[in-house]
């Protein structure tokens, strides 16, 4: 199937396939796997941080930095379409007792600088205490400008108050920037990472930071129950998704670009091509499509979507360029 869904269906390398067999390993928890060890003190130094935890998950990734940079009754101001807000159950409320303050993201995908100083809140006890502004880069395949996340930053230490970075598609954004991941990283307290979307690997993420925050998510890892015991078969395919996939994104992102180009030749599609910078195309599609039978139509010749008023379509290394060529043909004849 040519799936268009996410880049998380992504498959593992042969060379991941590999390394994953012949990883060493040992009990994680107690700290003894080499492979994760390995991994851990490459992705640090790679991001340029002191220390990082390999985690099963985005969500967990974020939901350990939350709750070690805040405790009980503090809050976190993000964006309105920010996952750690909108897509992942609402887990900072639940578990960590942490206040969100969702505020408008902008076309750009930044929050107005204004919108986040008079959004935190002052030394009363009427109100729950903001510890932390989280940001998302990229957001909806949008790169933020290297100007906002100085600006935030310098916002942040005037009122000191800790960054963290959701980071899911980072290398992304690093390789659409032209800049490095650790360039990007070095605005913030903390950073989390995915591994398995674009980067191929099978399972996993990175939260990054310094030595104290990541032994307090550590903690709070085992508290969870995402402490793993031989997951050196996992950090193996994770380390090569860092040396081997990174650069590879930029073909995603042309074959985006070239998908975009192409639906927007097609009547009853509109797209906004600023916003295609990475891997990610949003088309919305007019009311006189059948959107479900759309889709429907596209499985049957082997093509996934997920059916929608906007279509977001994304690329990833098992699309091929020819691939794309192919969904376009398929959905002008569907039409």
């Amino acid at each position: 199937m040519i799936d268009f869904r996410s880049d998380t269906v992504t498959q593992p390398t042969e060379a991941m396939r590999k390394a994953m067999y012949a990883a060493e390993v040992g009990d994680d928890v107690y700290g003894d796997d080499p492979s994760v060890n390995e991994l851990q003190s490459y992705a640090a130094g790679l991001l340029g941080f002191d220390d990082a935890l390999f985690v099963c998950s985005g969500t967990q990734a974020n939901l350990l930095a939350l709750m070690s940079h805040c405790e009980r009754g503090d809050e976190y101001i993000c964006g309105q379409q920010a996952h750690n807000y909108k897509f992942e159950g609402g887990g900072a409320a639940v578990l960590g007792s942490i206040q969100p303050q969702p505020l408008t993201n902008l076309a750009d995908g930044t929050i107005a600088l204004d919108c986040i100083r008079n959004a935190i809140k002052p030394d009363d006890i009427h109100f729950a205490r903001t510890r932390l502004i989280s940001l998302e880069n990229t957001i909806g395949g949008i790169v933020l400008p290297e100007s906002f996340l100085a600006d935030t930053q310098a916002l942040a230490f005037e009122h000191r108050l800790k960054t963290h970075l959701d980071g899911a598609r980072l290398a992304n954004a690093a390789v659409a920037s032209g800049r490095s991941m650790a360039q990007i990283s070095e605005y913030f307290d903390s950073v989390s990472l995915c591994l398995s979307k674009g980067l191929a690997a099978p399972v996993g993420s990175l939260l990054l930071g310094d030595e104290r925050l990541i032994a307090k998510a550590r903690r709070w890892r085992k508290m969870l129950g995402g402490g793993m015991r031989q997951a050196g078969v996992l950090a193996a395919a994770a380390k090569l998704a860092l040396t081997e996939q990174v650069e590879r994104l930029a073909e995603d992102h042309d074959n985006a670009r070239l998908l975009a180009t192409e639906l927007a030749q097609i009547d009853g599609f509109e797209l906004d091509m600023g916003r295609v910078q990475t891997n990610m195309v949003f088309a919305k599609v007019a009311e006189s499509i059948d959107v479900k039978a759309l889709a429907a139509g596209l499985r049957e010749l082997g093509i996934l979507i997920t059916p929608g008023a906007t279509l977001r379509l994304v690329t990833h290394k098992d699309i091929s360029r020819e691939d794309v060529v192919k969904t376009v043909q398929a959905i002008k004849s569907c039409l």
